[in-house]
């Protein structure tokens, strides 16, 4: 797990150290550069060693076929991988370096390279014969790529920030993406919060082209539901034996590391499930696992991750967090995200990645269980919510929304009260913006409240529903799942887990992300991952017996922190901030809003902040 930056074109090796600078927390373990300047092209890396100290330094290159790579992630499969390429004629110089298994399997399989790979992992390949570089993003974004391309240069890293040290780079903030922040709580690849910064979309590869300055993608992979039919009940103890065949061989996979591993428990299923496989396989005794609490007891799971790490028998370590922290932490951790994404829970996330990283180096989490397995809320609204929408006609609708906006506001994690309102906003749009709408900071019709030239809806959220009409599922199910596969994962979740723990210089895992684990769950009728209203139905019946029953039978909470009772002694790190293209008054509207607890607009607020902070360092 590392940082690197490279450009094409206009610039000095002093811009290339001041690129690779901001990238310290990264790899703080290493840092090295290859220029070439017959070509202009210059790359950096900050390394943080996980696997090979020796022999794993970056750039690294392979002489014999003029390459050189920068790689941040890991390639599960490598062994594998360095075992065919040796056997078609391949010399590695390293014992098991996986960043060599990218520069033999370039030379092998070309442009192909990404197709062979199980891992989390964005890399940059200069091809000096080709005059070209490669580069490749994994099929869900665990690892960030931003680049931008103008007349005379093409830069790219790790982190927009990388970008913007280049002292021939300028940009601003994008009134379009901001929009689309506020419409789904995150700016959707390829575009970022900036005009000329774009995401390499997971899934794709890059081209870019020295003597035409072309830039080129290909979608190598695409999450795609490929299951058809019913789910009968005769079929369930193969699957679940299947399941835990897969899972068990994801978390051994992940748990190879030249370092201390441990992971990240919460009590719920996903954590408790990965921590019972890892201590399976290193003995309890060698496994740690790792929590943050709160103070505030709705939002607090700490005892629920005591107890499965007892039952389990890791050597468990446990922080409890409170708004001190936030006050401490917050300023400085949004300001380096780069742009903004809508989940509060970035801070414990990474204030529980600190944690460990006094213990630790790499973690296992639980990322794309509820993606893959059905785990969300909404999953269980979408029949309810196409009722709803059949039999209660808009003007009924509408008085139910004022009547649900007059509600208590309630403050505690996931209350009543907050789930109505934010169901009732969704389900008076069109089915393909259900999900967005629920996710949002903002409903479609208050955007034009809110903005000065506000996006038509077919606009704004056109990624949504492009997705929806495109599937080739007809199911509601079928396609949330793809939704949040192909979006919410890899914009929010995944975002979320490298910038919160990269901060901490920690490497997180997520075996669910398996690419064998994946296509098992993409050949899986929904009837397995919902079933009698019961969410994970399947994973719960693959390891019923391996994890005790309480946490099978544990609602999903999720890692959320007291944000209504933080806010008010936040609110200052929005410091009058307007966003680009909003309407001066609308937040300030919305602030007086949440004082007068006549409102809760907690998510729009914290997005405020989240830009005022990320403003704040350009």
């Amino acid at each position: 797990m590392c940082g690197f930056a490279g450009f094409v074109g206009v610039g000095t090796e002093d811009d290339i150290r001041s690129m690779t600078a901001c990238l310290v927390h990264r790899g703080p373990d290493d840092e090295a550069f290859h220029v070439d300047t017959a070509d202009r092209v210059s790359l950096g890396f900050r390394r943080l060693i996980v696997l090979d100290p020796a022999a794993g330094r970056q750039p690294m290159a392979c002489p014999e076929h003029g390459l050189v790579v920068v790689f941040n992630g890991e390639i599960y499969n490598h062994a594998e991988l360095r075992r065919e390429l040796e056997g078609l004629g391949c010399r590695f110089r390293s014992s098991h370096s996986d960043t060599e298994v990218l520069l033999h399997g370039y030379a092998t399989w070309g442009k192909d390279l990404p197709l062979h790979l199980d891992g989390m992992f964005a890399f940059a390949i200069w091809d000096k014969p080709r005059r070209r570089v490669f580069c490749a993003r994994d099929r869900f974004g665990e690892k960030p790529f931003y680049y931008a391309a103008t007349p005379n240069l093409f830069a790219f890293g790790s982190e927009i920030t990388a970008l913007h040290a280049h002292s021939g780079f300028s940009d601003s903030p994008d009134p379009a993406a901001v929009q689309k922040f506020f419409a789904y709580g995150y700016v959707p690849a390829p575009r970022t919060i900036y005009r000329l910064v774009r995401k390499l979309e997971p899934g794709t590869t890059l081209t870019y082209d020295l003597d035409t300055q072309e830039v080129r993608h290909t979608r190598y992979w695409r999450f795609a539901i490929e299951a058809e039919g019913d789910a009968p009940a005769d079929r369930i103890p193969a699957l679940a034996e299947e399941l835990r065949a897969l899972l068990t061989s994801a978390v051994s996979r992940r748990m190879e590391a030249d370092v201390p591993l441990g992971v990240f428990l919460s009590g719920g299923i996903d954590s408790t499930v990965i921590l019972a496989l890892a201590a399976r396989a290193r003995g309890p005794a060698g496994i740690d696992s790792f929590t943050i609490g709160f103070r505030e007891p709705s939002y607090d799971e700490a005892a629920f991750a005591r107890a499965a790490a007892a039952a389990i028998g890791s050597r468990h370590h446990e922080r409890i967090v409170d708004i001190g922290d936030a006050r401490a932490e917050l300023p400085a951790l949004l300001s380096r995200l780069d742009e903004p994404f809508a989940d509060p829970s970035i801070l414990p996330t990474h204030l529980l990645a600190r944690f460990a990283r006094e213990h630790v180096t790499v973690a296992l989490s639980g990322d794309g269980s509820d993606e893959l397995f059905a785990g969300y809320d909404p999953f269980g609204a979408l029949a309810p919510a196409a009722l709803y929408r059949r039999f209660v006609p808009g003007p009924l609708h509408r008085l139910l929304r004022v009547v649900a906006g007059k509600l208590p506001r309630d403050n505690r994690n996931m209350s009543f009260e907050y789930r109505v309102r934010r169901a009732l906003r969704g389900v008076s749009q069109p089915p393909s913006l259900w999900n967005p709408v629920w996710l949002g900071l903002l409903a479609p019709e208050e955007f034009e409240a809110c903005f000065e030239n506000p996006l038509p809806p077919e606009i704004l959220f056109e990624e949504a529903i492009q997705a929806w009409t495109q599937s080739a599922s007809r199911d509601p199910v079928d396609r949330t799942l793809e939704f949040y596969t192909n979006f919410y994962l890899p914009e929010m979740i995944l975002a979320k887990a490298d910038r919160a723990s990269m901060r901490a210089s920690l490497e997180s895992r997520a075996p669910f992300l398996d690419r064998n684990l994946v296509a098992f769950c993409q050949r899986l009728p929904h009837g397995y991952k919902m079933r009698g209203g019961q969410r994970k139905f399947l994973l719960k019946e693959a390891f019923r017996g391996l994890v005790p029953d309480s946490v099978l039978a544990r609602r999903k909470k999720g890692f959320g922190i007291p944000l209504v009772d933080w806010l008010g002694a936040l609110e200052h790190l929005r410091a009058a901030f307007v966003p680009a293209g909003m309407r001066p008054a609308y937040a300030d509207a919305r602030w007086r809003g949440f004082h007068g607890k006549t409102e809760d607009e907690r998510l729009f607020l914290w997005g405020h902040i989240c830009l005022a902070q990320i403003a704040s360092r350009s």
